[in-house]
């Protein structure tokens, strides 16, 4: 049989619903309710929405920052793009632009920083792998979080935000040195006398 809008179904819709039905309703309806209570307590005790500092920032602004950062604390370069490695507890940043993230960071095991992240064209998004890391990069804002690598090793920054035609060629790295490695990185560059 054809039905139509304003042809009511068949069946008994309109009857009261069965005490079980409601018994159903009432445990969903409640747990809805202790799952939204428990937002913002996860945000500010759970750890996986870290606050940040937060800041507008001109795109060409954020660049020049990043550029000064280069300058800085530059000790060479891999496939064409600048490594640095900052001293600890140094504001660090990273930027986000068609189709690569600048610069490679080099940190120290165990120090804390505040990585500052940015994009100056589109939007992007940075997840580190293999770690459950992710954070929206917009561009006119200076995202800042403070962290502290508990491991040392080679991570991998991957744009996970459809940035264009490049997108997946947007890889990034972090490379985190244990303490030791770390000071014969800083005296082998002193001893260069700084050449990069």
């Amino acid at each position: 049989m054809h039905t139509t809008g304003v042809t009511p179904p068949a069946g008994v819709w309109w009857k009261p619903a069965h005490r079980s039905e409601k018994v159903w309703f009432t445990i969903a309806f409640i747990w809805s309710l202790v799952l939204f209570a428990m937002m913002p307590f996860w945000h500010f005790k759970g750890g996986q929405n870290p606050s940040g500092i937060r800041a507008k920032v001109e795109p060409e602004a954020y660049r020049a920052r990043v550029q000064q950062f280069i300058e800085d604390y530059q000790i060479g370069t891999d496939n064409g793009i600048p490594v640095v490695a900052p001293p600890p507890g140094s504001d660090i940043y990273l930027m986000g632009q068609m189709w690569q993230w600048t610069p490679v960071l080099q940190l120290e095991e165990g120090a804390q920083y505040t990585l500052h992240l940015s994009s100056v064209d589109v939007n992007h998004g940075f997840n580190l792998y293999p770690f459950n890391v992710n954070f929206q990069v917009v561009p006119g804002y200076d995202y800042g979080l403070r962290i502290t690598p508990t491991e040392a090793g080679d991570f991998r920054i991957v744009c996970n935000e459809f940035c264009g035609v490049g997108h997946h060629l947007m890889v990034g790295k972090i490379v985190v040195v244990d303490a030791q490695t770390a000071r014969a990185d800083g005296a082998a560059s002193a001893t260069r006398g700084g050449d990069r």
